[in-house]
């Protein structure tokens, strides 16, 4: 079993530790079952920080999963994982985040999780997420109000660290400049064709811990694309070095100081995507790397339907590099 080297972020214990490489459980096809399944067989393997969210529909199976590893002693208590969960859209309104906060607890069986994200930062007026949304739907969001909701979750000892994720420098500074309690995680769409450069470096200088995810780019799922795996200069450098494509992204992000998530509910590459702790890249490789043209691909824009002008200020905020 591979042991995963591990940070530390701002929490209501001061810091806390946080292992640089999490599991991912967003899941467009797979059933419960599958997913219970994955987090066992991702302990089994070494993995120990955890990824979901209220959209993703994958928190009661991921709670199952921790509890069956528990029952087969793979892990002696929880305190041994760290979790992290989202608040949807539909719920960033101050008086929504707690009942949100605690139906996430509810549906993972847990009494708290390690760290609680503002998945997007915006309103979606209506219950369910089926684009396309209609203009009328969508908001602002009132950060200071949900900020503080977020900070209550913390003093409530329901979470240990919150933060936000799909945010940019104007939200994060517009939180920093109220917050009791600051943003510990951005968690951002990072990979070598997408490499967040300049929000890294602004997240360094603010004590946030950037957090990527997509690193090898939703890799044959419908919302991703096989850029990052089917890049010629990644599969080059993985021919010369004797490992997979997916191993040589893994290991570039890594080499960023970041953490980031993937997802794999495949046994054989589960193991695989942690074989990248004991090489490193030479800096021809990496300098090489640093010059692949960079193209985003998550834009909200695309994926909501009708034109919105918070929409694409948010896009507009997430492409800069």
């Amino acid at each position: 079993m591979v042991s995963i080297p591990e940070t530390t972020i701002t929490s209501s214990d001061g810091r806390r530790s946080i292992p640089l490489i999490g599991f991912g459980t967003a899941s467009e096809t797979e059933g419960g079952d599958v997913v219970k399944a994955a987090v066992v067989e991702a302990i089994k393997a070494g993995y120990r920080h955890f990824d979901t969210a209220s959209l993703y529909q994958t928190e009661k199976p991921l709670g199952e999963g921790i509890n069956e590893a528990l029952r087969l002693g793979l892990i002696k208590s929880r305190a041994e994982l760290f979790v992290t969960t989202k608040l949807w859209c539909t719920s960033t309104e101050g008086h929504l985040v707690l009942p949100a906060m605690k139906k996430s607890l509810q549906n993972l069986g847990l009494g708290y999780v390690d760290l609680y994200l503002i998945h997007w930062p915006l309103k979606l007026n209506q219950e369910q997420f089926i684009p396309p949304i209609p203009k009328e739907s969508i908001a602002a969001i009132n950060i200071k109000e949900v900020w503080e909701a977020m900070e209550n979750c913390v003093n409530l000892g329901l979470t240990k660290s919150i933060g936000v994720s799909n945010s940019a420098p104007r939200i994060i500074e517009e939180i920093l400049s109220i917050a009791k309690i600051p943003p510990a995680v951005n968690q951002v769409e990072m990979n070598p064709l997408w490499q967040q450069r300049k929000l890294n470096e602004f997240c360094k200088k603010n004590d946030i811990l950037l957090t990527g995810y997509s690193p090898l780019g939703g890799y044959n799922t419908q919302w991703g694309h096989n850029r990052v795996m089917e890049c010629d200069v990644i599969q080059d450098i993985a021919k010369s070095r004797g490992k997979t494509p997916a191993q040589i992204a893994l290991r570039w992000i890594y080499e960023q100081g970041v953490s980031f998530v993937v997802k794999s509910f495949n046994k054989e590459r589960m193991k695989q995507n942690l074989e990248i702790l004991d090489w490193s890249l030479t800096e021809d490789e990496l300098n090489i790397i640093s010059k692949i043209p960079q193209q985003k691909h998550v834009y909200l824009s695309g994926a909501m339907g009708e034109p919105s002008d918070i929409i694409a200020q948010l896009d507009v905020d997430l492409a800069f590099q």
